[in-house]
């Protein structure tokens, strides 16, 4: 596996990323079927196509704020955009890029780091309005199944863990 790699779950047209949001802004859009407010369009929004590494940073979906979290379906065009635009977070910078990209490591399901790394990207101004309205195909709440797969780690059971994680292969990079 390269140092840095994209894996995520996707199809010809859609890659699923994640996000973890307090119940105030994972239930209305999930019952909108899109992000509305309090979710603001325009603000910095980090999206990760590692399931594992969302679910280190949001403990599982324990964290404050983070309590739901959310598979989101967007366009292969708009991610493949995104990622075309994107700047390194430390080169940022002195100017305020609406995309700007970070390596971190991936995590197992112990959610200990990996050897390799995870992308995440954060999107700004434009970038994340179009997200929100263009980008954004479906969103599901996954904090059952990121329970779920904890409770089976904590268990000792990773085989039945590992049977439950979305499927993510290395994705080609724009």
């Amino acid at each position: 596996m390269e140092t840095k790699e994209i894996r995520a779950d996707y199809d010809d047209r859609h890659i699923t990323v994640y996000q973890a949001y307090s119940p105030a802004v994972a239930r209305p859009a999930l019952a909108a079927g899109r992000f509305v407010p309090p979710f603001k369009a325009g603000r910095m929004t980090w999206i990760k196509p590692s399931f594992l590494w969302m679910m280190y940073r949001s403990g599982w979906g324990t964290k404050e704020d983070q309590e739901c979290v959310l598979a989101v379906r967007i366009t292969r065009s708009g991610f493949d955009q995104a990622v075309r635009e994107a700047v390194p977070s430390n080169e940022g910078i002195g100017r305020k890029p609406e995309v700007r990209v970070q390596w971190d490591p991936e995590r197992d399901l112990r959610l200990n780091p990996l050897p390799h790394r995870s992308l995440q990207l954060g999107l700004a101004g434009g970038a994340s309005r179009r997200y929100v309205d263009e980008w954004t195909v479906g969103l599901t709440d996954v904090t059952a199944l990121a329970h779920e797969v904890r409770d089976l780690v904590r268990a000792g059971d990773l085989d039945g863990a590992r049977a439950l994680l979305p499927v993510e292969r290395p994705y080609p990079a724009p």
